[in-house]
């Protein structure tokens, strides 16, 4: 049986709002020390506050002025493991890591940690931005507990993975924010912690790396044995790397189960608190008074359960959208685009009116466009789209809507069979034909 190398009892973490914490970073014990003849001097004194116990926060504090960013949080993980944690912003994710970093200190509670941990919190943690890239390199290493040997034993490998050959001995500050990442993350992954905390920066980088990344964390849990906590909320990534995974919630642990059943529950719960109506919630920019034209409704038409949260339908069932426009001004020869994709994160198909040649005229004050999907393929899962338009002579859309809840798929037919209702995929084929090829 694996051994337990996270443990965590009864975890809290309370904040007074507005105050600053009481311990110090690296950087700033350095720069308080280069500092410290010249405040002497001036005799300045400097008040620090520090984070309520909790006693205190029952007796001296309101309610109002503080905050529980995390609240009796239990949990182990075992060597090996590779751990999701998922919830919306503000739910405490990135403060349990900065808690099992030691980057703070809990008001209550306990932390074991057996092994050294490499955290990936920000883009560009423990880098100065003076120093070269190959001085980074050496000196992230320090700070992770490795010696010299061991850095230049690795140097190469880090190098060659963040893709940085012709800038290592470049300033970082002059470094992008993707090229921040990468290097970042390169150094982690490759510096053999017991423990790896990743925390969403994986959203900085492009697509490949993005994959390299996926693949080294896999790499490191899989093969190598170590540790992985990662917070994303890319669903999809999420899913394939963890097959366990926590979702927090105003600082608690609300589900601490296989992933695929932790996305489910976290995606219909988030779509029970959204109003579907109310577009601004998906508008990529908000409209400004010289939008010609932007979109007023998006209503899906022919649904199984009018009492579910999203229209529901069975793979093979003709499924009609209907995009309905506020026109301030007449748009002629516009193309309009559907991108469905899972909310998982797996993009599935794209719709795109100018396949059929199909003119998108719009008319004030009000114009509305059906758009019918024949005998839809997808497998089962809850659906959301990116819809946009824009005039074929002009390349800007004039309004985009990302992450739209759409429909749910149920069922694939019942054609039999002990695969009938598999969840591998994004689309479900009945028409398929085999035939033996005799030589």
């Amino acid at each position: 049986m694996s051994e337990t190398v996270i443990k965590v009892e009864n975890l809290s973490k309370q904040y007074r709002i507005g105050a600053k914490e009481g311990y110090k970073t690296f950087r700033e014990t350095l720069i308080d020390s280069a500092k410290a003849p010249f405040l002497l001097s001036k005799k300045i004194a400097k008040r620090v506050l520090r984070p309520l116990p909790s006693s205190a926060a029952h007796g001296r504090e309101s309610q109002e002025n503080t905050i529980w960013a995390l609240k009796d949080i239990s949990f182990e993980v075992k060597q090996g493991e590779v751990l999701g944690i998922i919830g919306r912003n503000g739910a405490g994710k990135t403060t349990l890591l900065k808690v099992l970093s030691r980057i703070t200190e809990p008001t209550r509670g306990r932390v074991e940690l057996r092994g050294r941990v490499g955290s990936l919190l920000e883009v560009g943690t423990g880098f100065h931005p003076e120093l070269s890239g190959h001085e980074n390199i050496y000196l992230y290493g320090a700070i992770l507990g490795m010696d010299r040997w061991e850095v230049s034993r690795k140097f190469n490998k880090i190098v060659t993975f963040a893709g940085l050959e012709k800038f290592v001995d470049t300033p970082v500050k002059r470094y992008s924010s993707g090229m921040y990442m990468r290097l970042a993350f390169a150094v982690a992954a490759h510096l053999e912690p017991e423990i790896l905390l990743v925390d969403e920066v994986l959203a900085v980088g492009d697509l490949e790396f993005q994959k390299k990344c996926l693949g080294k964390m896999e790499d490191v849990a899989q093969r190598e044995g170590r540790t992985v906590l990662f917070v994303s909320h890319n669903l999809a990534a999420v899913r394939s790397l963890c097959p366990r995974a926590l979702i927090f919630d105003a600082g608690r642990i609300r589900m601490d189960r296989d992933s695929k059943d932790c996305i489910e529950w976290y995606v219909n719960k988030s779509l029970s608190h959204i109003g579907t109506a109310d577009l601004t919630h998906f508008r990529k920019v908000a409209i400004s008074p010289d939008t010609p034209a932007f979109f007023k409704r998006v209503h899906v038409l022919g649904s199984k359960d009018a009492a579910e949260i999203l229209p529901v339908f069975a793979s093979g069932d003709d499924i009609e959208i209907e995009l309905e426009f506020e026109v301030r001004r007449p748009i002629r020869d516009a193309t309009l685009t559907l991108i469905f994709s899972r909310t998982t994160g797996e993009t599935a198909a794209t719709v795109f009116s100018g396949d059929q040649g199909v003119p998108i005229n719009l008319l004030p004050p009000k114009t509305t466009y059906r758009c019918r999907l024949k005998e839809i393929p997808l497998t089962p899962g809850t659906y959301q789209a990116d819809i946009g338009f824009n005039q074929t002579a002009v390349s800007q859309a004039y309004d985009v809507l990302l992450g739209h809840p759409i429909f749910t798929i149920s069922q694939v037919p019942q054609t039999g069979g002990q695969f009938a209702h598999r969840p591998w995929g994004a689309f479900y084929w009945d028409q398929v034909q085999w035939e033996k090829v005799v030589p």
